[in-house]
């Protein structure tokens, strides 16, 4: 068994990770994809999650290729709505939600703008929203027009929250909501660890859009903005560079 303990000020966040792990392992065997898993939660407290112990190893190309495929199949199943019907976590920060039929409005505002209010330094955070607000009308129409539906997403999907054995990639540590499934694909490449074969499987089943590579940045802020206001100045000029790129791809 493994045992994660509660290190967060949040009483409530292994119960939010247990729920975002049993929604994404529902979705998961809703595709039929024996090569992708997600752990069971054994118990939950506020102090503690329990789930099974999975004997990690190097992931081999197979295993990059059935952690695509996977992803890929999770998403395409059909979903009615956007966002999540209560708050939940992402790492150590507070992650917005509410439901909503509006994708770029929900992205725009639950994500950025939320990310963007909780900047210490009220001059940058000025600086931030006002660059927000320019770009408000732009970026809700660009989002909603290159967003087919919702699909249920990881939410953190970056290298070390997946995780491989022998025969299975595995997703554990979600920050659930629904959304533009190129959020997940984003993430993937915030920190890089993903190979080749990896994208390659999801675009057999579901390819990427043609927006895709703008998606991608602006969709990177949320986790950069987060990471400014967790860890500090290293992630500003991050910041700085996907806004700008956000406000020039859009008035492009």
């Amino acid at each position: 068994m493994f045992r994660k303990t509660n290190t967060s000020p949040f009483k409530d966040a292994l119960k939010c990770e247990a729920e975002g792990l049993e929604l994404l392992r529902a979705g998961v065997a809703n595709t039929g994809c024996a090569a992708l898993a997600v752990p069971k939660v054994i118990s939950v407290s506020e102090r503690e999650l329990v789930i099974p112990h999975i004997e990690q190893r190097q992931p081999t190309p197979t295993l990059m290729s059935a952690l695509g495929e996977g992803l890929a199949c999770l998403h395409k199943q059909p979903q009615s709505c956007y966002g999540l019907g209560h708050d939940n976590y992402i790492g150590l920060s507070p992650q917005k939600n509410r439901w909503c039929d509006n994708w770029g409005e929900f992205f725009r505002d639950d994500r950025l703008g939320y990310q963007i209010s909780r900047i210490q330094d009220a001059k940058l955070r000025n600086e931030f929203q006002e660059v927000l607000a320019r770009n408000s009308e732009a970026l809700e129409g660009f989002l909603n027009e290159h967003c087919v539906r919702p699909s249920l997403l990881h939410g953190d999907l970056w290298a070390g929250n997946a995780l491989f054995e022998r025969t299975k990639a595995w997703l554990i540590d979600p920050a659930v909501y629904y959304g533009d499934r190129e959020a997940d694909l984003a993430m993937t490449e915030f920190f890089g660890g993903f190979t080749s074969d990896f994208y390659q499987a999801y675009d057999s089943v579901w390819p990427r859009t043609s927006a895709y590579a703008v998606k991608k940045d602006i969709y990177n802020l949320y986790h950069a903005l987060n990471h400014y206001n967790l860890f500090g100045s290293g992630y500003l000029g991050q910041c700085r560079q996907l806004l700008l790129s956000l406000e020039a791809s859009l008035n492009h």
